[in-house]
């Protein structure tokens, strides 16, 4: 893992990731937290990015340690947990410690909102997935448990799901990507393919639902 200091992985790896065990919910969870670092480090190589990697690093460890608590609001409620941690005074300075504060916000840039700094831009960038499947099973899991109070049907939840991802992934639609690598590049054409038959999209989605025994 890059040239990340070691004291201030050991304290991540031991305190921080380990909350992400309960914080699966649509795919928030430990794995698509270690995909982000991934990501993070495959982008600041490729484009040769002249960043802080510590900083790097704990940006997207941290971006959704807040979700279990706050869905809708976990930009915020990661951050504050960021700022709460006293443990990364020993590794950061004021001013490093209120950038990643503000990139931990910055993780969901849209069409509408554009991140603040280089880190907030790679770790919103890192955020976007690449795997169809993966994008897929996050987003049926995702919208059943959103809309489970109504207890919807397996077609409502799918129906959500296209909806959801159209206006994300779709032509013109709202997820932003900064660094568009290759492997970003092959996935939103596969993506943008399936959106644009929607009775294949189904059929995926219906594929995946049963492999995770919702039907």
């Amino acid at each position: 893992m890059e040239e990340i200091n070691k004291n201030l992985k050991e304290y991540i790896e031991k305190n921080v990731l380990p909350q992400y065990d309960t914080n699966n919910v649509g795919g928030h969870g430990k794995e698509h937290i270690e995909t982000v670092i991934n990501r993070s480090f495959e982008i600041v190589n490729e484009f040769h990015l002249d960043v802080n990697k510590d900083m790097v690093y704990t940006i997207a460890a941290f971006h959704d340690i807040g979700y279990r608590e706050n869905p809708d609001q976990h930009e915020e409620v990661s951050s504050e947990k960021f700022k709460q941690d006293k443990e990364m005074e020993k590794f950061f300075n004021v001013e490093e410690r209120n950038i990643i504060a503000e990139a931990i916000v910055d993780h969901r840039a849209s069409l509408e909102y554009e991140a603040r700094s280089i880190y907030g831009k790679i770790v919103s960038s890192a955020d976007r997935e690449t795997s169809v499947e993966n994008m897929l099973t996050r987003s049926i899991l995702y919208q059943a448990d959103k809309h489970k109070a109504e207890n919807p049907s397996l077609g409502q939840v799918i129906e959500y799901s296209y909806k959801k991802l159209s206006s994300k992934y779709g032509k013109g639609g709202y997820a932003k990507m900064y660094y568009p690598d290759e492997k970003y590049k092959n996935y939103l054409n596969k993506m943008q393919e399936l959106l644009e038959n929607k009775e294949k999209f189904i059929e995926a989605e219906m594929d995946l639902a049963k492999r995770l025994g919702r039907v």
